[in-house]
């Protein structure tokens, strides 16, 4: 049985039809229906990835507290008007040890994506142009390079289920996918979390850790995480052992959602994941391409779909959202549009 995550050029995917991007598209299932992880690379000039485009992205984490607690989320400074979109300061005490901030679509489209009442579609605050100069054009050239990626991975799973290739577009156009930037200190608390949750400390490979992130399965489509370099990533195999997702350069890491699981039948897995620590700070930079709040999510016109009743992919995110800690307690802040 194998227990490596597959490595995968998707150069192919960027151009017409042929022999090598059909044979990307067989690789692109083997890997979503087996580790339900792989690790992609050969993007298009216009796709900013590398050490210096994080670099330059993950400047935010070095503006002083005074400035990142304006970005805080309604559930940690409750004058602030901002519920699912800003910063979230870490927590301790939890499984999960990071901080970080989620950043909309309206960070590429404007307010044109903003939807007054309903917080996934609510304007993202973010620092000011003289706190930190060029960052939010490099946000939204890396965002709009992240849509052009998973929309390029989207068609080649259509192709792969036997659907027209486009089939997955118009669910996706202008969703309610998030940048994200995270840090995860060098966990502190871990002896007292202990106390009351033993499973902070892991045992891999021989060595002992603490972990960093909980285990969990996304809730959506799929993911794409730039690494900067820091090991802690493992995706969980089928038979239950913990595989390293090594940090690449020049290469996203790329595993897929229940959302997406369900859709097709189960021909996609949605893999467990988790982050543990490794005595050093670690920064990653995950996207999650999601579909618009108002997408009708329904069994595909495909052999072996599954049957379930139809639903808004808005109601279903927010009822899977408000289950992680940094969202606990806010359930009653969204009316469900069904």
């Amino acid at each position: 049985m194998d227990h490596s995550i597959p490595f995968i050029d998707i150069s192919p995917l960027f151009g017409a039809r042929s022999l090598e991007r059909d044979l990307t598209d067989q690789a692109i299932m083997a890997a979503a229906a087996t580790s339900g992880f792989m690790v992609v690379s050969g993007f298009p000039p216009d796709v900013p990835v590398g050490r210096a485009v994080r670099a330059d992205l993950l400047r935010l984490f070095q503006l002083p507290e005074n400035e990142t607690r304006k970005l805080w989320r309604q559930k940690f400074d409750p004058a602030h008007p901002n519920v699912y979109r800003g910063w979230f300061p870490l927590q301790t005490g939890f499984l999960t040890a990071k901080e970080g901030i989620d950043m909309g679509a309206d960070v590429v489209h404007g307010t044109s994506v903003v939807r007054s009442g309903d917080p996934l579609r609510e304007l993202t605050p973010l620092p000011s142009a003289e706190a930190l100069p060029g960052w939010r054009e490099s946000v939204a050239a890396y965002y709009r390079a992240m849509e052009k990626v998973s929309q390029a991975l989207m068609r080649a799973i259509a192709r792969g289920l036997s659907l027209e290739e486009h089939f997955f577009d118009q669910s996706f156009d202008r969703g309610l996918s998030t940048l994200r930037l995270l840090r995860y200190p060098i966990r502190t608390d871990a002896e007292q979390t202990a106390q009351s949750d033993p499973n902070v400390w892991v045992t891999h490979g021989g060595g002992r850790f603490y972990v960093n992130g909980a285990p969990h399965v996304d809730s959506g489509f799929l993911t794409l995480l730039a690494q900067d370099g820091i090991s802690g990533l493992q995706a969980r195999h089928r038979d239950g052992t913990w595989l390293d997702v090594p940090p690449t350069d020049d290469g996203l890491a790329v595993n897929f959602g229940k959302v997406l699981e369900r859709w097709c039948g189960g021909r996609i897995k949605a893999t467990e994941h988790r982050v543990i620590g490794t005595g050093r700070e670690r920064m990653s930079i995950p996207f999650f391409y999601e579909a618009r709040a108002d997408a009708e999510i329904r069994p595909l016109p495909m052999d072996g779909a599954a049957s379930f009743e139809a639903f808004f992919y808005g109601d279903y995110l927010w009822a899977t959202t408000t289950q992680f800690v940094e969202f606990k307690g806010m359930e009653s802040l969204r009316k469900p549009m069904r």
